[in-house]
């Protein structure tokens, strides 16, 4: 009974054993089966990716590149003589919108800018002005307003522009982390241009425009046009005056920052970065006091001629609204001032300018002491008043003398009887008189100048001078041409400032209109003539040196940004006049016109003042003009005015030179042998 029961249980399992193996066998095999299908599953899609989907993906892989970033250059600063920085760069975040293909979808476009101005003003800097919408859009310059009013097309496509400078790091944070989302935006590091805000010598200093702008034709800048590939589009560069002439020394090298990107342009890895270099720097021969003193001078002689119980009956000059002076060093050359007032603030070009506020300044945007510049004169009235350049009056009559005395025609002891007036031609003779048609008596060619004789210079030189050279078939204002260009009038003054103009030789065209000799009369004493404020200061400076004419000079070194000297600038002679000692002599001697404020000064200033008569659409106008050069016996400055409608150079442009002879002393020295009490050079 019991040996029974024990085979059955020994039977139960025995069976229990084999269903187990059986049922492991099953799942083993399940397993091998299931990884099977995997395994083959996982070969084929190898097989597809490698034979079917390979080069798509090859594709892909290759659609990641290098996004880069150019960085605009470190322009070098622009210093005055004693190291005070007048124009400097500061490197900076700016955003900048790019067009493209998206100016037509005007709803994304107008929620960009919006949400840009909330970004602005949330994370922006608190000293920062407030940026709206609306001015967003209008820099973004996609052609239309908040109300998607279409008014022109963008101005260009492919050149990003700028919206906001000087981004701060949570603006910054912010615009990287949504960039894929905001969709047009870049950010670049930038340089800014900042000029001193007493603006010193504006027009000479000159401003920055975009490289785009430069480049276009219309610019007349044609430098530019070949630089396509060296210069970014976004980068400022010098678009007049000592910017412009000196872009190459000034600008530096520009660098790039690169970002590996994918096929839809979201960042994939860390940047790279090759630093821009810094420009070099300039330093120039403007002193910053001197010039500031020269600018408030004009300035203030302005609001002084347009008040008639200061200036008096003969100072008084109500429709004199600008001023030019350009005061420069005898032996060097070395400009320590160019005014042209008004002037504005060179500012107002970073970032770019509104069309309204150009309009404003348009005017006086031009250096008037070298080109074309205009009194700030509503444009209905602009045309009804002398623009900067105006006859040169009397102040020509040294030379005159000169000429006389070297083409033989007068001698330093001739003698005329002055009766006020002088009749020349045949026929129905033309007459000429002195201011006021006073008579001197008996001039020689000293006293001839001291009491500015008009009827002397055309009596003794422009007759006898037209006479020599054959009449009406002379080439007699072709003599009178290369006399004048031996002293800077007429030609350029070698300053290669851009934009500079050669002066207007009037009497060849009036030859025409009326008769050679009437053009040599006229021309003989200052109305037949115009020329520019620095060609009356090189001329003055040339009669002061008795011959030498100087390259005017602005620069007086250049450096590296680590101060190392790049490049120094000598005094260079363009043209030398040799006349003998006593025909310098007789002249200089002459050059005693009575000056206001001149007549003051502690030491001898040999000038000559002339009152210059100018036809304008509406009437005549009288212009004070003035040449003069200090201390007489040894020169050391000259100093040219021109003040349109101030009336007589006496009163209307000698007070003006008088403050930049004070100021060139007490700054710099070497006039009444006094120590400057101003900045030394370093």
């Amino acid at each position: 009974m019991g040996s029974g029961i024990f085979r059955h249980t020994e039977d139960q399992a025995e069976k229990q054993e084999i269903r187990k193996r059986k049922h492991f066998s099953v799942r083993l095999n399940l397993f091998f089966f299931v990884t099977f299908v995997l395994f083959s599953v996982l070969i084929i899609r190898l097989a597809i990716l490698q034979f079917v989907e390979g080069k798509y993906f090859k594709e892909v892989e290759n659609m990641i590149s290098n996004s880069e970033s150019p960085i605009a250059p470190i322009r070098g600063t622009i210093y005055d003589r004693t190291g005070y920085a007048i124009a400097q760069s500061r490197s900076m975040q700016s955003l900048y919108y790019r067009v493209e293909g998206r100016a037509t979808n005007r709803d994304e476009i107008i929620e960009l800018a919006k949400e840009l101005e909330k970004v602005f003003a949330d994370y922006g800097k608190p000293e920062a002005a407030p940026l709206s919408a609306a001015e967003i859009l209008k820099r973004m310059d996609v052609g239309f307003d908040l109300d998607k009013n279409s008014t022109k097309e963008p101005s260009y496509y492919s050149v990003p522009r700028r919206i906001k400078t000087d981004l701060s790091t949570k603006e910054i944070a912010y615009l990287m982390e949504h960039r894929d989302v905001m969709k047009g935006i870049e950010i670049f590091e930038d340089s800014i241009r900042m000029y001193d805000n007493q603006t010193i010598a504006a027009q000479l200093v000159g401003y920055m425009k975009r490289f785009s702008a430069a480049r276009n034709p219309e610019s007349g800048l044609a430098y530019y046009r070949s630089k396509t590939d060296e210069y970014l589009d976004v980068e400022d560069v010098g678009f007049d005056g000592l910017e412009l002439m000196y872009q190459e020394e000034l600008r530096g090298k520009k660098g790039i920052k690169s970002y590996p990107v994918n096929a839809v342009q979201k960042i994939v890895g860390p940047a790279t970065l090759v630093p821009p270099e810094k420009g070099h720097n300039l330093y120039l021969t403007i002193d910053k006091d001197v010039q500031l003193a020269t600018e408030q001078a004009i300035v203030d002689h302005l609001s002084y001629l347009h008040n008639r119980s200061l200036a008096g009956q003969f100072a008084y000059a109500p429709n004199a609204r600008s001023g030019y002076a350009v005061a420069m060093e005898v032996k060097t050359g070395k400009v320590v001032a160019m005014a042209s007032m008004p002037d504005y603030d060179t500012n107002l070009w970073t970032g770019g300018m509104s069309t309204e506020k150009y309009n404003e300044i348009m005017p006086f945007v031009n250096n008037g002491t070298i080109t074309t510049s205009y009194p700030d004169y509503p444009a209905k009235e602009r045309s009804k008043h002398p623009s900067s350049l105006v006859y040169m009056g009397s102040v020509v009559k040294p030379l005159t003398i000169l000429v006389g005395l070297d083409e033989g025609v007068i001698t330093p002891s001739t003698t005329y009887n002055d009766t006020g007036s002088f009749s020349f031609g045949t026929g129905n003779k033309a007459m000429i008189s002195n201011s006021d048609r006073h008579p001197y008596g008996l001039l020689n060619p000293t006293t001839a100048i001291i009491n500015s004789s008009n009827t002397f210079m055309s009596a003794m030189v422009g007759i006898p001078l037209y006479n020599k050279y054959g009449g009406e078939k002379s080439k007699v204002l072709d003599v009178w041409a290369d006399h004048l260009a031996q002293f800077g009038l007429g030609v350029k003054t070698g300053s290669n400032l851009p934009n500079e103009y050669p002066g207007s030789n009037e009497f060849f065209q009036n030859a025409k209109t009326s008769s050679m000799q009437s053009a040599m009369v006229y021309a003989s004493w200052g109305q037949n003539e115009k020329y520019t404020t620095l060609q009356l200061a090189q001329y003055a400076a040339t009669l002061a040196s008795r011959g030498k004419r100087m390259q005017p000079q602005f620069v007086d070194k250049i450096t590296t940004a680590s101060g190392e000297l790049v490049k120094g600038f000598e005094p260079v002679v363009l043209n030398e006049v040799n006349y003998p000692k006593n025909y310098w002599d007789t002249v200089i001697k002459g050059m005693k016109s009575g000056a206001m404020g001149i007549e003051d000064l502690p030491y001898p200033v040999a000038r000559k003042t002339g009152t210059s008569t100018q036809e304008v659409p509406g009437g005549t106008v009288d212009n004070a003009v003035l040449i003069s050069f200090a201390p007489a016996d040894d020169p050391v400055l000259a100093v040219a005015v021109v003040v349109p409608e101030g009336e007589f150079g006496r009163y209307g442009a000698a007070p003006i030179a008088a403050k930049v002879y004070e100021a060139y002393d007490q700054y710099i020295g070497g006039l009444s042998g006094k120590e400057p009490t101003g900045a030394k050079q370093p």
